[in-house]
């Protein structure tokens, strides 16, 4: 199902504090002219179009990190935490990075209240969900906005 979340004061207007490095400025393609920001949360499910001025944050990249560290583990616990513990200092600081950006994408979809996937969010104020094309649901957002004064 398709929705843009309004409350009685108008549309969802998420917390302008946050800090997010990763969102991008989208440039003069094919995005809406009036939109400046645009992430699209999303997992491995969902089979995303029109992705090229949007950041996409897949939720589920977490458990696909931990999961390839746990792989094989033996049975142990002392044992496997000395392997675990080698599978991070061999990841340096790419696996760091990696962690960092997968539980940050996480802790952002949590602050701006996504309730499901795919959600494509322009400005962190509005939100499409449902909407795979990008393109389609940035537009649609675009003409909700032309529309309130």
């Amino acid at each position: 199902m398709l929705d843009l979340f309004c409350t009685r004061s108008g549309p969802v207007r998420f917390p302008s504090a946050i800090a997010c490095a990763l969102y991008i400025a989208l440039g003069p393609a094919s995005q809406a002219a009036n939109a400046v920001e645009v992430t699209v949360f999303t997992d491995r499910f969902v089979t995303l179009t029109s992705t090229a001025n949007a950041t996409v944050i897949r939720l589920d990249a977490v458990q696909d990190i931990e999961a390839s560290l746990a792989e094989d583990l033996p049975h142990d616990p002392n044992h496997a935490q000395t392997i675990a513990l080698g599978r991070l200092q061999q990841g340096g600081a790419r696996l760091q990075r990696d962690l960092t950006s997968a539980w940050q994408g996480v802790a952002d979809a949590w602050i701006l209240s996504i309730s499901s996937v795919p959600a494509v969010v322009v400005d962190r104020r509005y939100v499409i969900y449902g909407e795979p094309d990008v393109a389609r649901a940035v537009a649609r957002i675009e003409a909700y906005r032309r529309t309130q004064p």
